[in-house]
């Protein structure tokens, strides 16, 4: 499971079995996860977060994008 992004507390990451789904990343901080699809940046699931929370990872999905579509391709290709 690579580490493409850290910001602040939060780790930005793939797992190696789950290509055949659509792209998407998953973030995680102590105990809490969260997927969220990048072809939409809809929130897919959630473990613990806070909605606030999620809204500022949602902001940081969006704003890493095009660098977390590109590492994805790479990793699952």
């Amino acid at each position: 499971m690579p580490t493409v992004l850290r910001v602040g507390p939060y780790r930005f990451h793939f797992y190696s079995r789950e290509n055949n789904e659509p792209p998407h990343v998953h973030v995680s901080r102590d105990d809490c996860e969260c997927k969220f699809w990048l072809s939409s940046d809809g929130l897919a699931k959630n473990y613990g977060f806070s909605a606030s929370e999620l809204n500022r990872i949602a902001v940081m999905v969006r704003e890493n994008k095009d660098a977390l579509l590109s590492a994805w391709s790479q990793f699952h290709e």
